[in-house]
């Protein structure tokens, strides 16, 4: 049997970017998908288009719709890691897609999935695009994903787009979001879960492959002054105010010499 993959969806009053995420799935050409949508109690017509994709779409995966009010983002997506049931879980935002009609079937071929063997991949992961509010390229994102994926990649920054970030659910279950952190839980949480699958010994897998098309305007994006000082106080939490200083004064310096 084939891996089952739950892609996740949080919206609220996403009706302007969340058709074409829609579509790309939709359009997967991968049978064994649980898509669940969580929405915060949308006002405009972000309701009427999961509608219409359930009905277009019900017959294809399994498509499962929450509708209620939340603490946020996080809250939200706390919510659909506890729904999901599938081996892997991934978040894509309202306005990003799947890179390609065969991004969850290549996916599922680096697996070497058997249903009760528990030594499987703990990550899938891969590269990012970034692309405008109407789905064109724009550039390939500037963090790139590394060779190998450690404890201490993420000293670099975000290597790994959250949304190309696959992960067993069983341990993303274990792992859920920090709601302290408003702006860049994603990076608090992505360091945990490496460090979990570290501890345990499993495969960290560099997938090759683009995975994602990344709307380039997200609500990091919208804060970035209030995320980036999240990252840090996350940084100096895992990897020590020494080397989280010292890397910010390498980032700083890196700037200057590229302008």
């Amino acid at each position: 049997m084939k891996p089952l993959f739950t892609i996740a969806t949080v919206t609220y009053n996403a009706e302007a970017t969340l058709e074409r995420t829609l579509r790309s799935v939709a359009s997967q050409d991968y049978a064994r998908i649980e898509h669940i949508i969580i929405d915060g109690c949308s006002t405009d017509h972000t309701l009427s288009l999961v509608q219409h994709y359930v009905e277009e779409n019900q017959a294809r995966h399994s498509i499962r719709l929450v509708c209620e009010p939340d603490s946020g983002l996080y809250d939200a997506m706390n919510k659909a890691l506890v729904a999901a049931t599938g081996d892997y879980v991934v978040f894509l935002n309202a306005g990003d897609c799947l890179h390609s009609t065969d991004t969850i079937s290549s996916l599922a071929s680096q697996t070497q999935w058997r249903k009760g063997d528990n030594s499987h991949p703990a990550i899938l992961y891969g590269d990012t695009h970034l692309v405008d509010a109407e789905g064109n390229f724009l550039r390939r994102r500037r963090l790139t994903p590394p060779e190998k994926l450690t404890q201490k990649t993420f000293l670099d920054g975000m290597r790994v787009c959250h949304q190309s970030f696959y992960v067993r659910t069983d341990i993303a279950k274990q792992e859920l979001y920090n709601l302290g952190y408003r702006y860049s839980s994603d990076f608090d949480w992505c360091i945990r879960i490496i460090r979990r699958a570290t501890r345990r010994r499993l495969p960290l897998v560099n997938t090759h492959l683009v995975l994602t098309d990344y709307l380039n305007e997200g609500m990091t994006t919208r804060n970035h002054r209030a995320s980036l000082k999240e990252r840090f106080r996350i940084m100096a939490h895992y990897y020590g105010w020494p080397a989280t200083i010292f890397r910010h004064f390498w980032f700083i310096v890196r700037a200057i010499v590229k302008r």
